[in-house]
């Protein structure tokens, strides 16, 4: 019989009081995080019973436009090689990395 290891990433928002974010938290134990501040969280579930992404989206009040535009691209980059892992489909996540490659140019991201 084989033991289950659970493991846990937990997500702290700290709110004006008008619910907006003030401060978010991050803490992740088998990844060695402790309450570490992060200015923005995109975070996407699949409910498999109704076929369809949920998502969490949260960024502090001070995060800086530039920062999110950077942010933005960066994920985007990282969707598109997690596409190809998961899908094998390198022709696809050739052409999102195309696409990554147009955003960055048009906000002027790579030097």
């Amino acid at each position: 019989m084989s033991s289950t290891h659970t493991s846990e990433i937990k997500f702290q928002v700290e709110l004006d009081e008008n619910r907006v974010p003030e401060k978010l938290f991050w803490s992740a134990e088998d990844g060695g995080v402790t309450t570490e501040e992060a200015k923005a969280i995109m975070l996407s579930i699949w409910d498999s019973n109704h076929k369809e992404s949920m998502r969490i989206d949260l960024w502090t009040k001070d995060m800086p436009v530039d920062e999110m535009k950077i942010f933005f691209h960066q994920t985007l980059v990282a969707m598109s090689e997690t596409f190809k892992r998961a899908t094998n489909d390198e022709k696809m996540a050739d052409t999102m990395m195309d696409f990554c490659d147009y955003f960055a140019e048009k906000l002027e991201l790579k030097k």
